[in-house]
């Protein structure tokens, strides 16, 4: 009994974290930082909308219920040694998902 009692609460934990993490765009702009490996940046990094994807894409995303925003203090990806600076945030029902973006 107790072990099941743990794996049920373990499970509810990690639903309720997955739930909050997605709550809302910056939270999940972050999660997705720091789940890629950015831990510094994640946490310190600001964010901005995006501008000029939201006017460039303004169709596009209006399709896919998305938002572009740009990170202030952006990752360096070691391989390309490249800034990842803008993401695209989906809104799906009540959570938001994450993607890098790109640049121009």
């Amino acid at each position: 009994m107790k072990r099941i009692k743990l794996v049920l609460t373990t499970a509810l934990s990690i639903i309720a974290m997955f739930l909050v993490l997605h709550s809302t765009p910056a939270l999940a702009l972050k999660t997705h930082v720091f789940f890629n490996g950015y831990f510094k940046e994640a946490i310190t990094t600001g964010i901005v909308d995006d501008e000029l994807h939201n006017k460039i894409d303004k169709e596009k995303l209006s399709k896919e219920n998305a938002k572009c925003y740009t990170l202030t203090k952006p990752p360096i990806e070691k391989a390309t040694e490249s800034y990842l600076r803008n993401y695209k945030v989906t809104k799906k029902s009540l959570l938001y998902f994450t993607e890098y973006y790109g640049d121009c």
